[in-house]
């Protein structure tokens, strides 16, 4: 699998995302059911992301899109999930023409 290697900033990322022609595929933890939706770091190699939609019936993935895309600033057509539809744990495309500074919502300007 080619493209570039994006090392998440930040502590305990461990995990490498890859810029593809198409944008940035990462790994996803998913967290249902939680107090207040919003991504929650990195944890295990993966971008943690809570979510209020228990897993049923597709409203946590569809939940999972509506987050990511306001988190990385692109419409929520521009997020896919390529696996893991049943699983905590995804594989997201994330379309977007600035994959290097995509990730910049989890470092807050001081």
């Amino acid at each position: 699998m080619g493209g570039n290697a994006i090392h998440a900033q930040g502590g305990g990322s461990g995990g490498v995302f890859r810029e593809t022609p198409d944008g940035i595929v990462l790994a996803v933890r998913a967290s249902p059911r939680s107090s207040r939706p919003g991504v929650d770091g990195f944890r295990n190699g993966a971008l943690a992301v809570r979510l209020r939609s228990a897993p049923a019936d597709g409203k946590a993935n569809a939940e999972l899109v509506e987050v990511l895309a306001e988190a990385f600033g692109v419409p929520k057509r521009s997020v896919e999930l390529k696996s893991g539809l049943s699983s905590r744990a995804k594989t997201v495309l994330v379309r977007t023409s600035s994959p290097a500074s995509s990730f910049a919502f989890l470092h807050p300007a001081d």
